[in-house]
């Protein structure tokens, strides 16, 4: 393409962005003034609601709201439990769900398409309608625990940190992006591994896990944001979770809803469980953009 034709399409791409930033500018509000209500007292935040100053930071602001927060709830407990769990299940979730995407769409075998399908038919069920079963099947099932150093069986996952991870380790729709993504990688690295002696393990580990970035950056925070047991977590743990200690930080927002509600206290609470996952999402953006578009390949 030449110079000329590259300065022609500028302008048609500038009616492109616009309306682009526009939307994005518009999705910001609600963050924006989330971080700016976190700042006021609940009078401030009710007197600037019929007006753009919801959105500025004017009036009376202060950090009493953050230092109140701590005050109502554990909030470094809850926080610790949360990046626990957080960390367990996108771990786990990565070995298990890129060695899975990986025997899909790599290796050969018989009822490889069918096993596939049942997989991706249960991206059809919402989580809402497996979620009683699913609280009926771990308060019955067997754990292994410990009295001293002796171990013991024990019947029943509620409240616990393995009842919050391990139902949530494989998830369909990653073992689906590992595959597809998999499926976009040349066939002639296994043939070349294959001459050096290298088995199906060591060509996972070695050759395809390090062209794999983006997919793993992609998977990451789709299962931190997204899984029913991560940092959005609530239903889940609200329903298999009594103990405080235990609880993730979700959870916590139900405690300014107790006696008093200060909104301002609300703000700033939802600011400092929110605003990491933005810093996330921006710090894996172009991952994330990549995988998904090479999610529709195939080989």
């Amino acid at each position: 393409m030449t110079t000329t034709n590259l300065k022609a399409g500028a302008p048609a791409r500038r009616w492109v962005y616009l309306p682009m930033a526009l939307l994005a500018v518009f999705f910001l509000f609600p963050i924006v003034f989330m971080v700016v209500a976190s700042l006021k007292t609940d009078r401030q935040i009710f007197a600037d609601m019929d007006s753009l100053k919801a959105f500025l930071p004017v009036g009376e602001l202060s950090f009493a709201n953050y230092a109140a927060v701590f005050d109502r709830v554990p909030f470094w407990r809850f926080l610790g439990n949360t990046l626990f769990v957080t960390f367990c299940v996108t771990a786990l979730g990565l070995i298990v769900n890129s060695m899975a995407g990986y025997a899909l769409a790599r290796m050969r075998w018989k009822g490889r398409g069918i096993v596939f399908g049942f997989i991706i038919a249960t991206l059809i069920l919402p989580f809402d309608t497996t979620i009683v079963p699913m609280v009926y099947l771990v308060a019955n099932l067997p754990w292994i625990g410990f009295e001293g150093i002796k171990p013991v069986l024990e019947i029943g996952w509620l409240n616990t940190y393995h009842v919050q991870i391990v139902p949530f380790v494989v998830n369909a729709f990653s073992i689906f992006l590992f595959a597809q993504y998999f499926k976009s990688l040349p066939k002639g690295l296994e043939e070349a591994a294959a001459m050096d002696g290298a088995g199906w393990l060591r060509t996972y580990w070695r050759i395809i896990v390090p062209l794999s970035k983006p997919v793993f950056a992609t998977v990451t925070i789709l299962t931190v944001v997204t899984s029913p047991a991560t940092w959005n977590a609530y239903l889940w743990p609200l329903m298999t979770v009594q103990s405080e200690e235990l609880r993730p930080v979700m959870v916590g927002v139900q405690y300014f809803f107790q006696l008093n509600i200060s909104w301002g206290e609300v703000m700033a609470y939802i600011s400092m469980i929110t605003l990491p996952m933005v810093a996330v999402f921006i710090a894996f953006q172009r991952s994330f953009i990549q995988s998904i578009a090479n999610a529709g390949m195939k080989d």
